[in-house]
């Protein structure tokens, strides 16, 4: 169908208008060169206290955005289940404000969902990704131990949880993220976790990480992500999400 849209990308965003543009200019130039295929941006406002919103309008004649606005600061999670439940594309991608994965990587996801996989996510423990990051030590620390966990505890097929870059079918969309629970940080494990539940196959593709300053991402986030983890063991062990 002519109105069919093709691509969803949701970005969720708090108090990002110092990095949100470069990912907005970036996709701008992406569709620029695809213009066969129809798409629609959402970016989910998550009660920011910056110019966010006066960021994101300066794209919209130039790009087909529309911008959701909660009313208070939710989390990511709850912002991202928001963006999907409003997209109307063939295939949903949701991808990060600062843009640490870019728009002109998706080939290789779209390529991955062709094969068969219904998901397809970013990945930096896989052969032939590369980081530019400029975390601090403690930071890299705990990213690699909570890994090892998420991994340990309920992802064993999952390298990779974290990177906000992820692309969904229509339907796995549909069915995962009317499962979700979460609305904080976490929310990245237990749609993987919902997925796996559900027999959806995930492929995970090697990316370029170029992670700008300004991460939203606290140490106590960490934590919280932590408790996140026992909350969707809990619902993995009683079988909440094949519900």
């Amino acid at each position: 169908m002519k109105d069919e849209v093709f691509l969803s990308v949701i970005i969720p965003a708090y108090n990002e208008e110092k990095r949100i543009q470069k990912t907005l200019c970036d996709l701008f130039s992406y569709f620029s060169k695809h213009k066969d295929k129809k798409y629609e941006i959402l970016v989910v406002d998550d009660g920011s206290s910056d110019r966010t919103e006066d960021a994101i309008k300066k794209y919209k004649d130039q790009l087909d955005i529309k911008i959701i606005k909660n009313n208070k600061n939710y989390g990511k999670g709850f912002s991202v289940r928001k963006g999907m439940f409003e997209s109307r594309g063939k295939y949903k991608l949701f991808m990060d404000a600062d843009g640490s994965v870019s728009i002109f990587q998706i080939g290789s996801f779209f390529s991955a969902l062709d094969d068969g996989y219904d998901i397809a996510i970013a990945s930096i423990e896989k052969e032939g990704s590369k980081i530019l990051e400029k975390s601090s030590w403690h930071k890299k620390v705990l990213g690699k131990l909570s890994k090892f966990i998420i991994k340990k505890t309920v992802l064993p097929n999952i390298s990779d949880s974290q990177r906000g870059f992820k692309l969904f079918s229509e339907k796995s969309a549909h069915d995962i993220f009317k499962r979700q629970t979460l609305d904080g940080w976490g929310f990245d494990i237990e749609i993987l976790v919902i997925a796996n539940d559900l027999g959806y196959k995930i492929k995970e593709i090697p990316v370029v990480w170029d992670n700008p300053s300004g991460s939203k991402v606290k140490f106590f986030d960490y934590i919280k992500t932590l408790k996140d983890l026992f909350v969707i063991k809990k619902n993995k062990i009683f079988q909440k999400y094949k519900m």
